[in-house]
């Protein structure tokens, strides 16, 4: 680790204050608040009768939660919003498909990052055919979103996310911000425990190295 001066350590200590505040708050008690509820939920989503108001219902309880856990993984205020209208669509066309082995909330957060690493492949690739454009950069599309309203500090720290690759940028937002147990991100992404525990310590050493040489 690079080390930093007085000064740099100071700035360091303030960043990483702020730097919780990113985005919303962690979600993770708030998806525990939600299991005993989702049981009554899954009942009714296999129910012709009650499906419709019981999916009205799964998107008034996970759209602010889902938004944010998008949101992270791609910054920008308008693709977010589009990722979490195919992740509900998708998530209505395949209710067949989910029998409750897993949680509710975990079907929800798969559906979401499979939809996040098909965009990012999909921006990565249009990058590439655009390299001298600036406003294709991460950078350039949180400088210029009205609904980004964070200082420096926040603005280093999605910064540093998004230097990372798509699957150890999720690992990292659903460890870091949502404190989520390795055991349930290994049932979203479908990777091993011991993977994803050195995935999240590269990525921390990675985001630690960006934000100490630009303090």
């Amino acid at each position: 680790m690079v080390p930093l001066s007085r000064k740099q350590g100071k700035k360091c200590q303030r960043f990483r204050r702020k730097a919780a505040a990113l985005f919303g708050k962690s979600t993770g008690a708030f998806f525990d608040s939600m299991k005993d509820k989702e049981e009554d939920i899954v009942a009714r989503l296999h129910d012709s009768a009650t499906a419709y108001a019981a999916f009205s219902e799964v998107v008034r309880e996970y759209s602010e939660q889902l938004y944010w856990q998008i949101r992270r993984m791609v910054s920008d205020h308008e693709d977010t919003n589009d990722l979490l209208q195919n992740t509900f669509m998708k998530a209505w066309a395949g209710l067949d498909s989910f029998r409750g082995d897993a949680r509710l909330s975990t079907w929800l957060y798969r559906i979401a990052f499979n939809e996040c690493l098909t965009f990012l492949s999909r921006k990565k690739s249009e990058r590439l055919l655009s390299i001298d454009d600036e406003e294709t950069s991460d950078a350039g599309k949180l400088e210029s979103d009205p609904y980004f309203n964070g200082d420096y500090a926040q603005r280093l720290l999605q910064e540093s996310i998004g230097t990372l690759p798509a699957r150890q940028r999720m690992v990292f937002i659903m460890k870091y911000f949502e404190e989520k147990k390795y055991e349930e991100i290994s049932e979203i992404v479908g990777t091993s425990v011991g993977a994803l525990k050195a995935s999240y310590h590269h990525a921390v050493r990675k985001i630690e190295k960006y934000i100490e040489e630009r303090l």
